[in-house]
């Protein structure tokens, strides 16, 4: 069954499809060639394992999922309307904030989203967010999707897309040398994740030898032959048993037999290794769009400055993101539900933008040029006849 959306008729069915379709179709399937950069190893080891990248993911999702969603037509906004119902408890397991959330994680993650709607005719009975990494797009010979293949444990299933019902919606992030999947926030910070976790690892090695550079055992015995092979096991396990990790840090060292120890410390160049997993955690938040003093980084971390860079951050990032998502999702509802829809975020109860919000409804309702009409218009409201 199809649905006329946004006052156009479907009486004279008109084919579009763009010329360069065909040639994508044959391209391939378009996935990351890079072994060590696949979703999988990314996750873990840029948001399980390193705390930049699993802060800045869930301050972005969770914030973004917290934002109240409004639905509004072009006449009227909606208290009540099965769409809104279906956003607010989306399934059994899930409310508004945990799906959406999980949404957001998968499209930073990865690059892409997929939400699967389930049910009959009409307004779906439940929607469900689907593991990115276990996806596949499926193209057709004109370039687009066909269906999408979600793969778990050697078992596929197929969701086929028609003209009248799209059962997934896929969201994805720009990516400049994919046709069919999106470039992921992870693939562009992969190198400075991969920096910030070797100088964790170092940081952690140097704990376990006592928070210092292991000096130099030298032999100055009158044997020129040196240790004997069960001297030299000797000396290497007790040194492993008693003077190595946290535990041993400042217990005397007792040398026999002609050995002296050597100290050494820090060379200039192993004093930057700080700095420089400062700098790499500092480009992680570049890449996920977060203000490096949200995330802890150091920094001028005043309060006017924290109060700028947050309102900066739910600017620039919270928001384009929230908004791109809850159109894409509002877009897929309105065909199967049959009406043209909106979903958005309320601005106006975002509390980081309310300084902006307030100035922009004076400034506004203060302008006598306009209409009622025309300042509903330039505040995000639905129009209405003017009393």
């Amino acid at each position: 069954m199809k649905f006329p959306l946004f006052g156009r008729s479907n009486a004279a069915t008109e084919q579009k499809a763009s010329a360069t379709g065909p040639v994508i179709a044959y391209h391939g399937s378009g996935r990351v060639a890079w072994s060590p950069r696949d979703t999988v190893s990314l996750t873990r080891t840029g948001f399980s394992g390193n705390p930049v990248g699993f802060r800045a993911v869930k301050l972005i999702a969770e914030a973004a999922a917290a934002l109240p969603l409004v639905l509004q037509d072009a006449e009227r906004r909606y208290e009540q309307h099965p769409v809104l119902g279906l956003v607010t408890r989306p399934n059994a397991a899930q409310g508004r904030a945990e799906l959406f959330e999980v949404l957001f994680g998968q499209l930073l993650l990865s690059g892409n989203a997929y939400i699967e709607a389930v049910g009959g005719e009409g307004v779906p009975v439940e929607l469900h967010v689907l593991r990115s990494d276990r996806m596949s797009v499926v193209p057709g010979a004109d370039g687009w999707p066909v269906a999408y293949e979600y793969a778990v444990g050697g078992r596929k299933h197929r969701f086929a897309v028609t003209a009248d019902r799209k059962p997934i919606c896929h969201i994805k992030s720009f990516h400049p040398q994919d046709d069919h999947y999106g470039l992921s926030a992870l693939q562009a910070a992969a190198s400075a994740i991969d920096v910030h976790n070797a100088a964790s690892a170092w940081s952690k090695a140097l704990l376990d030898n006592a928070a210092r550079p292991s000096g130099a055992i030298v032999y100055n015995g009158a044997d020129a032959a040196g240790l004997t092979p069960q001297q030299y096991d000797r000396l290497v396990s007790e040194m492993e048993m008693h003077h190595q990790g946290a535990r041993n840090a400042g217990r005397p060292m007792l040398l026999e037999g002609g050995l002296d120890w050597k100290p050494m410390g820090f060379s200039p160049s192993d004093m930057e290794f700080q700095k420089t997993k400062e700098a790499a955690a500092r480009e992680i938040a570049v890449a996920f769009g977060v203000p490096p003093m949200l995330l802890g980084i150091t920094g001028d971390a005043t309060y006017a400055n924290y109060q700028e860079a947050n309102r900066a951050f739910y600017r620039l990032t919270v928001l384009p993101l929230a908004t791109r998502v809850a159109a894409a999702v509002s877009d897929w509802l309105s065909v199967m539900a049959g009406e043209a829809l909106e979903l958005k975020p309320d601005l106006d109860q975002v509390p980081a933008l309310s300084a902006e919000r307030d100035a922009q409804w004076k400034r506004v309702s203060e302008a006598v040029f306009l209409t009622n009409a025309e300042k509903r218009h330039l505040l995000g409201l639905p129009a209405v006849a003017d009393e």
